[in-house]
C-alpha cells in the first residue's frame, strides 16, 4: 500500500501538495513552486515559481502572487508568458529541451504532450508543437520532475536514473491514467512516485490509488506516496 503524509522529505528538501498540479518545495536554501492553483495557503515565500503551460489550472496569477515572494521569478514556457506576466513578476521564458539556473535553482525543460487525448478528430488537448513543458529541477541534492499535463511520451527515457522524486498526472482524460502513469514511471524509475493531477477538475483519488497498486506491481521498487493536500504551513 502507498504511504500517506502531509508532507514527504527526502534529505534536507520537503514536498508538499497544493493541490491538482500545485507543489510546495522547500529546502535549507529557499521554497518554489510549481503550477499553484486554487492553493489554500497565502505565505507569499517563494522566490521562483514554475509553470508547465497557460492553461488556467497550471497558470493561474492570481494563486502565484499567493505563493510568490515580492521580487519572484516566474520561469514559464513561451506559450504562458502573456498568463504568467499578469502576475507583475519577471518572467524567464524557456522552451523544450533548455537547461538554467533560477535563484540557486537548477532546471532542465522536457516536452510535455499528447500522444491519445483528443479534443476533436485529430487534434489532442496539448499538442507537442505547442511548446509545453515539464521540469526537472535540483535542489539540495535532490531531483523532482514535475511532468505537466502530457502523456507517456518517449522522451522520458531519458530521465531513466536520473529522477529521485517524480510527480506524475493520473487522471487520465486530459493526461495519463493510471495505467500510462504506472508505465512512465517503469520507464523513469524514479525513487519515488507522488501522483498528482486528480481531485480539482478530473479524477478523485480513486486513480491514485489504482496508480500506486499499478506501480507496486510493475516496479515493486519504486516508492508511491500519496500527499494530503496542504491547507496550511
Amino acid at each position: 500500500m502507498p504511504e500517506r503524509m502531509e508532507a514527504f522529505r527526502m534529505g534536507g528538501v520537503e514536498v508538499r501538495w497544493l493541490g491538482h498540479d500545485g507543489f510546495r518545495v522547500s529546502w535549507e536554501g529557499g521554497v518554489l513552486y510549481i503550477d499553484p492553483f486554487r492553493v489554500r495557503v497565502e505565505p507569499r515565500d517563494g522566490r521562483v515559481v514554475f509553470v508547465t503551460h497557460e492553461h488556467f489550472d497550471h497558470c493561474s496569477p492570481e494563486d502565484i502572487v499567493k505563493v510568490a515572494a515580492p521580487g519572484a521569478k516566474i520561469v514559464a514556457p513561451r506559450i504562458a508568458v502573456g498568463c504568467a506576466e499578469r502576475t507583475g513578476l519577471k518572467v524567464v521564458p524557456v522552451g523544450v529541451g533548455e537547461r538554467g539556473e533560477v535563484e540557486g535553482v537548477s532546471f532542465e525543460t522536457l516536452p510535455a504532450y499528447n500522444i491519445n487525448k483528443f479534443r476533436a478528430p485529430g487534434r489532442v488537448f496539448h499538442p507537442k508543437e505547442d511548446g509545453r513543458v515539464g521540469y526537472l529541477l535540483e535542489v539540495g541534492g535532490v531531483r523532482i520532475f514535475h511532468a505537466g499535463d502530457s502523456d507517456n511520451i518517449p522522451e522520458y527515457e531519458s530521465l531513466r536514473g536520473r529522477v529521485d522524486i517524480a510527480l506524475i498526472p493520473v487522471s487520465g482524460v486530459y493526461v495519463m491514467t493510471p495505467e500510462e502513469a504506472a508505465e512512465a514511471v517503469a520507464v523513469i524509475r524514479p525513487k519515488v512516485a507522488i501522483p498528482m493531477h486528480y481531485g480539482e477538475i478530473v479524477a478523485s483519488e480513486a486513480e491514485a490509488e489504482r496508480f500506486a497498486r499499478l506501480v507496486e506491481e510493475k516496479v515493486p521498487e519504486v516508492k508511491v506516496v500519496i500527499l494530503e493536500r496542504t491547507t496550511r504551513l
